[in-house]
């Protein structure tokens, strides 16, 4: 069967199926207006491609067998299993792979870059603007820009005051 684009109503390329809350809800894009929308698609990869990077990652993956910590004796294995360093120095030692999983877990970025979850309440909203604030304070007076910081400061304290006014996540108010 034939599907429309959704968007523009030229011949779909792109089809997702997307099912929330246990209903099916189905899209129908065309090339153009998937990639407006930040849908990516991958171009078909030639077999020798998909051979030659599977055997560079069996090549990295016997290189990295052999890591281990010279503190705390953790193996690349044993993170890998656990998921859990066993030292400060194991930061320095399983770099380049913690930078490769940071980044695939913050869409291409080495930090966390501070989403909140959309169900967060608006006590948590505040309290991570706050810090923001806290952040940015920090920096106005490293500048010596006192206007500045003044301004961040009577901003903190306006929301530390309306913080006060909501009860805690999980209590009820009084």
């Amino acid at each position: 069967m034939k599907y429309k684009c959704e968007k523009c109503g030229r011949d779909a390329t792109v089809h997702l199926t997307e099912i929330i809350n246990g209903q099916k809800i189905e899209r129908h894009l065309c090339q153009e207006c998937a990639a407006e929308e930040g849908i990516t698609i991958k171009a078909q990869i030639p077999l020798s491609k998909v051979i030659e990077e599977f055997l560079s990652q069996s090549t990295q993956e016997k290189e990295l067998v052999n890591l281990r910590c010279d503190v705390c004796g953790m193996t690349f294995l044993e993170f890998r299993q656990r998921g859990l360093l066993g030292c400060p120095h194991d930061y320095e030692v399983f770099e380049e792979v913690l930078v490769d999983l940071l980044e695939r877990s913050h869409e291409g970025k080495s930090y966390h870059v501070g989403k909140v979850p959309a169900n967060a309440g608006e006590t948590q909203r505040r309290q991570n603007e706050i810090l923001r604030l806290r952040g940015q304070l920090q920096e106005a007076i490293a500048r010596e820009d006192y206007e500045a910081a003044a301004h961040l400061r009577d901003r903190i304290d306006e929301l530390s005051k309306q913080l006060s006014r909501y009860p805690a996540q999980g209590e009820e108010e009084r």
